[in-house]
């Protein structure tokens, strides 16, 4: 029997599991790629085409860059063992062992050093926290277009932020001259179908549109949020409550899991953040 696909209404209802907050008064494929995005956890062991990486590092460097510094980079890791050395260093995650291949974006200033130390010229403005700031954002913007574009290709991606929590020891792994850091890590491959990823519902428009100032989120979205949020963690197997995940997730520094020492780990890897 031929499965009727959703219709683009369905289809953003679902990142809400509520009905739309508008009608799609336009839609087309890019749109449903970026609704139909859900963390992949379990993959295949198939390997990549040849060629996929490069598309999806040119899908990457077609993202905005701050007044074209492009002061990012990206390591692809595709060595089994590598890929187990920094499993262990991001929480032991175990998709990272699974998946063909993890992609770490790194903050990259160590470009924009070279070139003015070739030519003698100044370069005391990559020593203040905006230009750091810059160069993480650059390597977040170019991620998120890879991701989009792997999804778009019937891949299954993940973050890992966990790449962070043991900034020095990752930074050796990967051979990480000062003024390179590992922003994010991103697994990327083939799903595996026994795991059954969903689409993640997010907070309602409500909670996160502001329309000309901002005003606090109203306790009736945040409720009606925990409500269907909580229906997914159950399918997940996973504890109910979103509100005690954030408030565990920010409680210390201790639940930072290392990150806590993100402003040393930086400094130390030629990150002056003045």
């Amino acid at each position: 029997m031929t499965q009727i696909a959703p219709s683009p209404d369905q289809v953003v209802a679902e990142r809400y599991r509520e009905p739309a907050p508008a009608a799609a008064a336009e839609w087309n494929p890019v749109l449903q790629v970026l609704h139909e995005h859900r963390s992949v956890r379990r993959y295949l062991p198939d390997p990549l085409p040849d060629g996929v990486l490069e598309l999806l590092i040119s899908a990457a460097q077609s993202a905005p860059t701050s007044s074209n510094l492009q002061v990012w980079s990206v390591v692809a890791v595709r060595d089994p063992g590598r890929k187990a050395r920094l499993a262990v260093l991001a929480g032991d995650q175990e998709q990272i062992r699974q998946a063909p291949l993890l992609l770490v974006w790194t903050a990259d200033l160590a470009r924009v050093r070279g070139l003015a130390a070739e030519r003698g010229a100044p370069l005391d403005g990559a020593d203040y926290l905006e230009s750091s700031y810059v160069a993480f954002l650059d390597a977040a913007l170019a991620a998120q277009n890879a991701v989009v574009a792997a999804e778009s290709l019937g891949l299954g991606t993940v973050y890992i932020g966990a790449i962070r929590n043991n900034p020095e020891q990752v930074a050796d792994e990967l051979a990480l001259p000062d003024g390179v850091f590992a922003v994010a890590g991103l697994v990327v491959g083939y799903p595996d179908p026994a795991e059954n990823a969903r689409v993640k519902p997010r907070l309602p428009q409500a909670a996160v549109l502001h329309e000309e100032t901002y005003r606090p989120a109203h306790r009736d979205d945040l409720d009606r949020y925990e409500q269907r949020i909580a229906q997914f963690y159950a399918e997940q197997g996973l504890e109910h409550s979103w509100t005690q995940r954030v408030l565990a997730r920010l409680a210390s520094a201790e639940a930072l899991k290392g990150r806590d020492r993100l402003r040393e780990s930086l400094t130390a890897q030629g990150f002056p953040l003045r």
